[in-house]
């Protein structure tokens, strides 16, 4: 009885170490992974940034005269800038400026 006592003792150590083990490296991939995807998030943002330099240098210089490809982005951000403007004058106006 003693002996199938130490055995089970033993192997359910050996399990828990191996288990245990199985836990620790699983968390730590976890944990690179969400590093990486923290990493790939920032280029995007960097992307996204310069992306919209890019559209922004576009459209001031060529706004006025877009390529046909850029006609209607260009259209719309004329309308809105409008509107904007537009908008803002009622505001100036309700508050008597």
């Amino acid at each position: 009885m003693e002996i199938f006592d130490k055995n089970f003792v033993s192997k359910l150590g050996e399990t828990i170490t191996t288990k245990g083990k199985e836990v620790s490296d699983k968390a730590k991939d976890l944990a690179e992974i969400a590093n990486l995807r923290s990493q790939i998030n920032t280029c995007e943002e960097v992307v996204k940034k310069n992306y919209m330099e890019i559209g922004k240098k576009y459209y001031e210089l060529h706004g006025s005269m877009p390529e046909e490809e850029y006609e209607e982005q260009c259209r719309a951000i004329s309308n809105a800038q409008m509107g904007i403007a537009d908008l803002e004058a009622k505001i100036k106006e309700i508050k008597g400026i």
